[in-house]
């Protein structure tokens, strides 16, 4: 378990108890507002909640396609097999396309996407702790090129800015999609909440399983990793546990100081 800080914070100002909770729970469009279990839930389409889409297809203009195909029957033929049989004919194409997706995010700006997804925040908005549970997300290890994917519980404590449900998850989608550390990847995130948002605390909560362990090694296939990464008033452990407690992570995980 790691916490990580990211730059781009500043401090709410504020003690943790002050703050309200709005959580959302998956892609589910129902916010609770107030304290949990004292809130009223509504459906909620307005100008906070907003679509996920997938990155643009720039990507395509950085990816080297052939490249990728060369070095990929090149791998077939180091294994011992050959890239020209039938079964693998398509599969240095097929491969070029699915790293085409899972590093899409290469050369995104992500926190330009974070801000292009703002809003202006009313009196009655600031402070309001912000949550979004089971966030699905997939990357990258890059010590292996071997996928990691997992759930993200992704909170903040806002200022002058509310971004947009929907556009929490592509900013975590632009970080992922590129040679990840799970630890990294959580700090990224953050540290690109803060700033896209001048949020003044972020929390991110990643629990993934990685290929690299479940598949090869010791083959741990129910093992999981839970990581935190915490900026700004959020980093603070009272605060932290309790953002933590509204995820429903369990307040044993990340609290401490």
């Amino acid at each position: 378990m790691r916490s990580g800080s990211g730059a781009g914070c500043r401090s709410a100002g504020r003690s943790p108890n002050e703050f309200k909770g709005t959580w959302v729970r998956g892609a589910s469009p129902v916010w609770r507002r107030g304290s949990p279990g004292r809130g009223t839930s509504r459906p909620d389409v307005g100008r906070v909640l907003r679509p996920v889409t997938v990155l643009d297809e720039r990507v395509n203009e950085r990816l080297d396609r052939a490249r990728i195909e060369a070095a990929v029957r090149e791998l077939l033929l180091a294994i011992g097999d050959d890239p020209e049989r039938p079964e693998l004919a398509k599969t240095p194409s097929r491969v070029a396309d699915a790293y085409t997706e899972f590093f899409a995010g290469i050369g995104t700006d992500a926190v330009d996407i974070a801000r292009q997804g703002t809003v202006h925040a009313e009196d009655g908005e600031r402070g309001q702790l912000v949550v979004v549970r089971d966030v699905r997300f997939r990357s990258v290890c890059e010590h292996h090129l071997l996928p990691f994917l997992g759930v993200a519980h992704l909170a903040y404590a806002p200022g002058d800015r509310l971004i947009g449900l929907g556009t929490l998850s592509r900013v975590l989608d632009a970080v992922a999609s590129r040679p990840q550390l799970q630890e990294r990847l959580g700090e990224q995130v953050a540290a690109t909440i803060a700033e896209g948002l001048d949020a003044a605390g972020v929390l991110v909560v990643l629990d993934a399983q990685h290929q690299c362990v479940t598949t090869r090694g010791e083959r741990q296939t129910g093992s999981t990793t839970v990581t935190v990464a915490a900026a700004g008033s959020l980093a603070e452990p009272a605060a932290r546990a309790e953002a933590i407690a509204l995820i429903g992570a369990g307040a044993e995980h990340g609290t401490d100081a």
